[in-house]
């Protein structure tokens, strides 16, 4: 099992920023020594898993079955999908359902009335928790001790002369998403993109996921995005709120 978690380390290091590793890089970035990384890359690639070219490791289409497979079995992206569908369409917007894990948002359903962002977002894409908007929608969530270990573990990178990076001004946000309910990102994440978010509750009032509506900069002023998208965001919390578990 050891050995498994390795493996699972060694495929971890794997970005979008990070395609193409060395065997060295790999190991600097999963923590694992470079004998051990090697042999974890080398099952890889004689599983089908990652492709070798001599120097640099990438991961092949395989490994998506992983991932799908998890998204497959969770209720929650084929509770939401046809939600999200129906809202994109009727605000001609697109719009996202994520979780948190640990210092990322993860997509789990996605409906794209068109593209906004430099990279394309789907399902099992992620993104930091830090300057997103429903990655401070469900940092809000958590017990504020939890939520600065979490900033605090968070490779916080200036990704635009808006992103804010430190600790306490970040805290000062979250205290503002848990008294108004919801979350406005303005071109932190990218140049160009703004964004609205609120929490998805179950039916015992927990915090499950957080829904939000992104836009191109150009198309909205920023005030216009709380009076514009919020109360259809408002009706969709209530309507899922019926039948999240």
């Amino acid at each position: 099992m050891g050995g498994l978690m390795k493996g699972l380390k060694v495929i971890e290091a794997f970005s979008a920023d990070r395609p193409r590793l060395s065997i060295t890089e790999a190991a600097t970035l999963a923590g694992l020594d470079r004998a051990t990384t090697r042999r974890c890359l080398l099952t890889l690639a004689e599983g089908g898993y990652a492709d070798y070219d001599g120097k640099f490791f990438t991961l092949t289409p395989r490994v998506l079955r992983l991932g799908v497979g998890s998204l497959a079995a969770m209720p929650l992206p084929r509770i939401v999908q046809p939600v999200l569908d129906r809202l994109s369409q009727d605000i001609g917007e697109s719009s996202s359902v994520c979780i948190l894990d640990e210092t990322e948002i993860v997509y789990v359903a996605r409906a794209a009335q068109r593209r906004v962002m430099s990279i394309a977002l789907m399902p099992g894409s992620r993104l930091p928790a830090y300057c997103t908007s429903m990655g401070r929608i469900l940092l809000a969530a958590l017990d504020p001790a939890e939520a600065r270990r979490i900033l605090e573990a968070s490779i916080r990178t200036q990704r635009t002369e808006r992103t804010v990076t430190n600790i306490e001004p970040l805290m000062a946000l979250l205290d503002g998403v848990r008294r108004d309910g919801f979350a406005l990102n303005d071109q932190e994440v990218e140049i160009g993109l703004r964004s609205i978010a609120v929490p998805l509750r179950n039916m015992r009032g927990h915090v499950v996921a957080a829904i939000n509506v992104g836009l191109a900069a150009a198309s909205e002023a920023p005030d216009a995005l709380q009076a514009r998208y919020l109360r259809p965001l408002l009706a969709v919390q209530v309507e899922l709120a019926r039948v999240l578990t």
